[in-house]
C-alpha cells in the first residue's frame, strides 16, 4: 500500500548509553510512540545512536556488530505497524569492512543504508581508524520525500551536499555526533547555511545529547529552510522529541516547529559540566560521588556541580584537616555543605601525618621540610577519599582545574585521585566566573538549590592549599588571569613564547609558565 507523502517529521535529540543497546532501541521506541502521537510520518535520531558514540573497537567485535543487526531489526520490525518510518544511525559491517551508517526502515524492513564518506581523525575523534569511508552517496526516498542523509562530517565541506542536490533531493537530513564546545554552536549553524545556500535545499541537523568520558554532546538541533532562515531549534544539553510541520507549496518545501532558546555564555559551560558528570556517574552505575571538601573554591565549584548533576543525597563530602587548615577553611565547609544539603564529614590528617613523619624520620634526616611533606598530605587526603570509596561504593571526585593541572600544581595519587575530574578543563579564571554566575542563576534540569549556595568569602578569598603555614597559590604561581592567558595561548592556541611576550607578557613569566608546563606533561 503507497503510503500518503509526509506532512511532518519528527527530530529524536536522544541520549545513548554506550554498548548498551536494548536500552538504546527501547528509548527510541518510546521517541517513536510520542512521534508517532504528534503526527510525525518519520522520525530521525541521531549519529551512531544505537551503538553510542565513540565506541571505537567495539565495532571490532563481532558480537557487538550482531547486537547491533538485531537491534536494527526489531526496530524495523516495529514499522510494520503504520506509525514513523524511521531513519538512524549505526556502525555497519558488509564485506570485512565496518561503516559509519544511517538507515531508513520502514515497512518492516531496512529500506536503505548510506555511509558516511568524511571520516575526521582531528581532536577527540577517531573514524578515520575505526571505519571504511563511504561512497558518494544519493537521496533515498521516505514517505514520498527524496532525503539526503550526510552524515556530521559530511557537511562540513560542499562535496557531499552537492552531489546529493545534484542527484534530485529534495531536502537534506543530517545525523550528527558533534562535541560541544565554546563556540560551536554558532559554527554548526553558519556552516549549515552555507550548505543549504549553496544547494538550494531545506536542511534538518539531529545531534546527540549527553556525556560520554570527556567528551560531551550538547544536542541544539535545528532546521534551516531553503531561504537559510531557522525553521526550528531544540534545547541544549537535554533530550527533546520535535516535530516539525513540512509544507510543500508547488514544490516547495518550507519547515516550521518550535524554537528553544539556546544557552550561552557562563550557563552553557555550567550545563555542559553537569551532563558530563551525570552522564559519567550514571552510565557507570555509582550510586554517587564522595570528594574532599577543603574550604576553597575548587572543591566548592565541584561539589555545587554535583548537586546540580545528581541530587544532594547522592554527594558525600569529607573535610580533612591538618595543622595548616584555618579556621576559615573550616567554616566556610561547612557553610557551603549546609546551602547545598550535602552530608560533610570531618576527618583529621594529623594523626596519619604524625605517623608519617615517623615512618620516614631515616630516610628525611638532615632535610628541611618541603614538596615531599607537602605532597603526603595531598595523598592521605587522597588515600582516605579512595578508602571510602572502596568501602561503599561512591566515585571520587577530583577537584583540580586546568590552570592546576597544566602548570603541574596537583599531586599525582593525591588531589588528582578521582574516577572523574569535572573542571579538568575548565582555566581557573573560568572557575571563579562560573561560581559568581551560579549564585545568581538556576541551571535548567539542576537538581540543587537556588540563591546563593557558594559563599562569596569562597570566591573572595586568595587561593591556598593550605599545605605549609600562610601559604598562597601566588607564592607558586603567576596570577591567574596573567597565567591562565599565557596556558591558554600555549595550550590551545600552539603559539611560542615570543608570540605570547609580543602581546605584552613579561619574557620571564611566559618562560616559566613554558616551563612549568612542559615539566607537567611527563
Amino acid at each position: 500500500m503507497t503510503k500518503a507523502k509526509a506532512n511532518a517529521i519528527a527530530l529524536a535529540q536522544l541520549n545513548p548509553h554506550m554498548g548498551n543497546i536494548p536500552a538504546n532501541v527501547a528509548r527510541l521506541v518510546e521517541a517513536r510512540a510520542q512521534a508517532q502521537a504528534s503526527g510525525a510520518q518519520i522520525i530521525v535520531a541521531p549519529e551512531m545512536y544505537l551503538s553510542g558514540y565513540q565506541c571505537d573497537d567495539l565495532v571490532l567485535r563481532s558480537d557487538f556488530m550482531a547486537e547491533i543487526a538485531a537491534g536494527l531489526d526489531q526496530l524495523a520490525a516495529l514499522t510494520t505497524d503504520g506509525g514513523p518510518a524511521i531513519i538512524v544511525g549505526a556502525p555497519s559491517a558488509r564485506d570485512g569492512k565496518v561503516y559509519n551508517s544511517v538507515f531508513v526502515l520502514d515497512d518492516g524492513e531496512i529500506k536503505a543504508c548510506r555511509d558516511k564518506v568524511g571520516l575526521p581523525t582531528y581532536s577527540v575523534f577517531d573514524d578515520g581508524r575505526n571505519f571504511t569511508p563511504g561512497q558518494m552517496p544519493g537521496p533515498v526516498m521516505v514517505r514520498g520525500w527524496r532525503l539526503g542523509l550526510p552524515i556530521c562530517e559530511d557537511i562540513w565541506s560542499t562535496d557531499v551536499v552537492e552531489c546529493l542536490a545534484e542527484s534530485g533531493a529534495e531536502m537534506i537530513v543530517s545525523i550528527n555526533g558533534s562535541p560541544f564546545e565554546i563556540g560551536k554552536r554558532d559554527k554548526r549553524i553558519s556552516n549549515a547555511v552555507a550548505r543549504v545556500t549553496e544547494s538550494g535545499l531545506p536542511l534538518i541537523y539531529v545531534a546527540l545529547v549527553g556525556g560520554q568520558d570527556e567528551v560531551v554532546y550538547d544536542g541544539a538541533s535545528f532546521a534551516l529552510n531553503a531561504d537559510g532562515s531557522l525553521a526550528a531549534h531544540l534545547p541544549s544539553f537535554s533530550e527533546a522529541v520535535t516535530t516539525l510541520q513540512m509544507k510543500d507549496d508547488f514544490g516547495a518545501l518550507t519547515l516550521t516547529g518550535a524554537m528553544a532558546p539556546p544557552d550561552e555564555g557562563m550557563g552553557e559551560i555550567w550545563r555542559a559540566l553537569m551532563l558530563g558528570l551525570r552522564d559519567y556517574v550514571n552510565k557507570n552505575g555509582f550510586p554517587g560521588v564522595v570528594l574532599g571538601l577543603s574550604g576553597g573554591i575548587d572543591s566548592a565549584i565541584v561539589a555545587a556541580l554535583a548537586v546540580d548533576a545528581l541530587g544532594p543525597d547522592a554527594v558525600h563530602a569529607v573535610m580533612m584537616p591538618s595543622a595548616y587548615t584555618s579556621r576559615e577553611s573550616l567554616d566556610d565547609a561547612a557553610d557551603l555543605a549546609g546551602r547545598l544539603g550535602i552530608l560533610l564529614d570531618e576527618i583529621s590528617i594529623a594523626p596519619a601525618m604524625q605517623a608519617m613523619d615517623g615512618m620516614l624520620a631515616e630516610q628525611f634526616a638532615g632535610t628541611d621540610p618541603g614538596i615531599a611533606e607537602e605532597n603526603i598530605q595531598s595523598r592521605l587526603r587522597g588515600m582516605i577519599l579512595m578508602g571510602i570509596s572502596n568501602k561503599s561504593g561512591p566515585m571520587v571526585l577530583a577537584t583540580g582545574n586546568k590552570s592546576e593541572y597544566a602548570a603541574g600544581y596537583s599531586t599525582l595519587y593525591g588531589d588528582m585521585c578521582g574516577g572523574f575530574a569535572p573542571i579538568k578543563d575548565v582555566w581557573k579564571v573560568q572557575v571563579f566566573d562560573l561560581c559568581r554566575w551560579r549564585n545568581e542563576n538556576m541551571p535548567r534540569g539542576g537538581a540543587g538549590p537556588s540563591g546563593e549556595i557558594i559563599p562569596t568569602r569562597i570566591i573572595e578569598k586568595p587561593p591556598s592549599a593550605e599545605l605549609r603555614p600562610d601559604q598562597k597559590d601566588t607564592d607558586s604561581l603567576p596570577p591567574y588571569d596573567r597565567l591562565d592567558a599565557i596556558m591558554r595561548a600555549l595550550c590551545e592556541e600552539m603559539v611560542d613564547v615570543e608570540t605570547i611576550v609580543a602581546r605584552g607578557f613579561d619574557t620571564e613569566e611566559v618562560a616559566r609558565a613554558s616551563q612549568l608546563l612542559f615539566r607537567a606533561e611527563y
